[in-house]
C-alpha cells in the first residue's frame, strides 16, 4: 500500500516538474507569464474601481504603508545620566510636545507679557536676529524636569514662537533644546549674528585649493586663505588661526582635510571659543560635473534643516544655522538643504522657479496624498547648482580642537553605534 502511494506521489511530482531541463524552463516561463498577467489584471481592475470610488484608494494607502527603517526607528524614553543628552536618542518633538498650531489662542501672548524682564530682553534679541527659514522660539524651558510628565507644562500654556518672515514647513524645530544643552554651549544657542563671516583654510601641504574655493561659494561671506608649511612661511596651528580669525570678527573656521588628494573631512570651529565639529566627507561632486547644472550667484541662499530631532541633532543644526545670515535674498531663488537621514547629512544647493502646470502634469500632492489647495495650476522646478556631498558627524570637542579642549570630548562616534540599525544619533 505504501509502495503504491509512493509511486503516485512520484508521478504527481513528475507531472508538476518535468525531468527534462528544457521543458522545466518552458513550464517556468508559462507560469511566470500567467502570474504577471493576473497581477496586471488585478492592478488595472483596482485602478478602475478607485477611479469610481476615491475612498478605496485612501483606505488602501492607510493599510499599505512601507515599513522602512525610519518607521522602525527606536527612541530612548529619557535623557539618562547625561544632562545634555548628546549620547541619547530622544525625540525632542515628542518629549517637549508637538509644534504649536498657527491659530493658537491669543491668551498665549498675554502670558508672554507677564514673563520676567530677563526673558523679555532675550526674546527681543532673538526676534531681531531670527532666521527667516526656521522657527526659532524663546529658550524658556521647563524648570521642573525631574517631576513626572503629567506635571509638565501643557502645550497650550507654552509660549508660541513668533512667526518669521518666511517660515519653513520642513525645518527643524530649534526651540526644543534642553536646559543643560543651553548651558553647555551658550555661544551656539544665542541669537545668530546678522552677518556671519567664515574663514576657509586647509591642512598643511594640502592640494585642495579648488575644493576650498568651491566652498566659499556655498558659505556666504567666506574667504579662503591658503595654509602653507613652506620653510619661509609661518607654521600656524589651528588655535593660532582661530585667534587670528576671531580678532577680525570671523564667526566660523572651516578646515579641509584630505587623503590621497581627495577631500575626506571638514572641521568646523565655532569662534571664538568653540566647540569644534569634525565631519567626514563622502560622495563629493562639484557643480560642473552634475548633469543639467546651473551656475550659482552671489545671493544669500535660504536654509532648510530637515530631520534633526535629537539633542545632538539640534546642536548640529544650530551650528549650520550660525553659518548663514538670518535674512536670505529671495530674489536669487537659491536654497541650501541639509537633510539628515540615518545620521548622514546630505548637502544640496538648488535654484527654484515657479511655473504654470502643463496639461500632462499632475497637481502638487501633500504628505496625506491629497492635492494642495490654491496651487492646482502651479508647479515648482529645481535646478541643482552644486556642490553635492554627504557628511557624517564623527566628534565634537569642547573647545578649539582636541588640544584646545584639554582632551575633553563632548561626543564621539564609535563603531558599535551602528550595530543596532533602528537607532540613530541625530
Amino acid at each position: 500500500m505504501g509502495g503504491k502511494r509512493g509511486q503516485d506521489m512520484d508521478s504527481l511530482a513528475s507531472a508538476r516538474k518535468p525531468k527534462n531541463k528544457l521543458r522545466r524552463q518552458e513550464l517556468h516561463q508559462r507560469q511566470k507569464k500567467t502570474h504577471e498577467s493576473e497581477k496586471r489584471d488585478r492592478r488595472f481592475r483596482r485602478k478602475r474601481d478607485e477611479a469610481k470610488n476615491p475612498s478605496l484608494r485612501e483606505e488602501r494607502r492607510k493599510h499599505h504603508v512601507p515599513m522602512t527603517l525610519e518607521r522602525k526607528r527606536k527612541w530612548d524614553d529619557d535623557l539618562g545620566q547625561d544632562d545634555a543628552g548628546l549620547g541619547v536618542a530622544v525625540d525632542l518633538e515628542r518629549w517637549k510636545g508637538p509644534r504649536p498650531p498657527e491659530g493658537a489662542d491669543e491668551g498665549i501672548s498675554e502670558k508672554n507679557n507677564n514673563a520676567t524682564s530677563d526673558d523679555q530682553e532675550d526674546g527681543s534679541v532673538q526676534a531681531s536676529d531670527r532666521d527667516s527659514m526656521l522657527e526659532f522660539g524663546s529658550e524658556d524651558e521647563d524648570t521642573e524636569r525631574d517631576k513626572s510628565r503629567s506635571k509638565r507644562q501643557s502645550v497650550s500654556e507654552r509660549p508660541r514662537p513668533e512667526p518669521s518672515v518666511s517660515e519653513s514647513t520642513t525645518g527643524a524645530r530649534l526651540d526644543l533644546a534642553p536646559e543643560a544643552l543651553l548651558a553647555k554651549f551658550p555661544t551656539l544657542f544665542t541669537s545668530a549674528p546678522a552677518t556671519p563671516k567664515t574663514l576657509v583654510t586647509t591642512s598643511l601641504h594640502s592640494t585642495l585649493h579648488h575644493e576650498a574655493r568651491i566652498l566659499t561659494t556655498l558659505f556666504p561671506n567666506s574667504v579662503y586663505i591658503p595654509r602653507s608649511a613652506h620653510r619661509y612661511s609661518h607654521n600656524f596651528s589651528v588655535r593660532e588661526i582661530s585667534k587670528f580669525a576671531s580678532n577680525r570678527n570671523y564667526t566660523l573656521l572651516v578646515l579641509l582635510k584630505e587623503d590621497q588628494k581627495r577631500l575626506t573631512g571638514l572641521s568646523l570651529v565655532h569662534l571664538p571659543e568653540g566647540p569644534t565639529f569634525h565631519f567626514s566627507i563622502s560622495n563629493w561632486v562639484e557643480g560642473k560635473k552634475l548633469p543639467g547644472h546651473g551656475n550659482p550667484t552671489n545671493h544669500i541662499p535660504e536654509l532648510i534643516l530637515n530631520n534633526f530631532r535629537t539633542p545632538l541633532g539640534l546642536l548640529t543644526a544650530h551650528l549650520f544655522r550660525s553659518i548663514f545670515p538670518t535674512q536670505p535674498e529671495l530674489q536669487g531663488r537659491q536654497v541650501v538643504t541639509l537633510h539628515n537621514q540615518r545620521d548622514y547629512i546630505f548637502v544640496r544647493r538648488h535654484r527654484y522657479v515657479f511655473r504654470d502646470k502643463r496639461p500632462t502634469e499632475k497637481s502638487v500632492v501633500g504628505p496625506d496624498g491629497k492635492e494642495v489647495k490654491g496651487v492646482e495650476e502651479i508647479r515648482a522646478g529645481l535646478q541643482e547648482l552644486g556642490p553635492r556631498f554627504t557628511m557624517k558627524l564623527r566628534r565634537i570637542d569642547k573647545g578649539i580642537g582636541r588640544a584646545g579642549s584639554n582632551g575633553q570630548v563632548e561626543w564621539e562616534w564609535k563603531g558599535r553605534m551602528d550595530k543596532q540599525r533602528t537607532k540613530f544619533q541625530l
